[in-house]
């Protein structure tokens, strides 16, 4: 089953492979489907290879081999099927199997913890997402952890604490004016907020700088 992106990109990299022998780029392909980032571009690879459809070749740039052709989908559901709001990504369940938490906006957007009991957008999460306490809901922006499979457009579901402990993912507050996501290290007194990805560095704070834990990462939401 695809949604609508997923057969557009499908199709135009089959078509591309067939008329060039390698596949585009994410650039042409960005440009293609109209997304304003790569990161979408790669959501949808990843999805497409996860059904079967496509595979990446390794240690080769711009090699994706076409597993099954779009043709062989002609006649099925899956090409109409749209992406759900946030808070009926999980629809098929039955309503004592959700919980509804705050959606507090985006991860960039350095809002407090405080700001969560004001919230007025809630997000129907699956209980197995969660436990005992008090959680809220970000939106992902930016690629600092890519690497671990968190990507731009993802939906982050947070537990609220004010401490952790070394390799924990966090939300964490920095001089109460900048939210992130990062792995939490306390090494020697001081605090690093390490990313998932080789292209950022690690950002190291003294022991008496400003930052605040805001909550754990419990898990991710994607929308395909």
């Amino acid at each position: 089953m695809l949604t609508k992106k997923q057969l557009e990109l499908l199709r135009f990299l089959e078509k591309k492979i067939n008329s060039s022998g390698v596949s585009p780029s994410f650039e042409e392909m960005k440009f293609a489907l109209g997304l304003r980032s790569k990161s979408g571009i790669h959501r949808l690879i990843c999805a497409l290879e996860e059904r079967g459809f496509l595979r990446k070749l390794p240690h080769r740039a711009r090699s994706i081999e076409i597993l099954r052709s779009p043709s062989s989908l002609i006649g099925s559901k899956h090409t109409e099927k749209k992406s759900l709001p946030a808070k009926n990504e999980f629809p098929d369940l039955r309503f004592n199997e959700v919980r509804s938490i705050p959606m507090v906006g985006q991860i960039a957007a350095g809002l407090p913890i405080e700001a969560v009991k004001e919230s007025s957008d809630l997000i129907s999460v699956p209980e197995t997402l969660l436990g005992l306490g008090d959680y809220f809901a970000l939106n992902i922006v930016g690629d600092s952890m890519t690497e671990i499979g968190i990507n731009e457009g993802d939906i982050a579901i947070v537990k609220q604490k004010n401490d952790a402990k070394t390799g924990d993912l966090v939300v964490a507050l920095v001089n109460e004016n900048e939210a992130t996501l990062k792995r939490f290290k306390k090494v020697k007194g001081k605090i690093i907020l390490e990313p998932e990805n080789k292209n950022y560095s690690p950002q190291v704070y003294e022991k008496g700088a400003q930052v605040r834990i805001q909550g754990i990462l419990s898990g991710i939401i994607r929308k395909y």
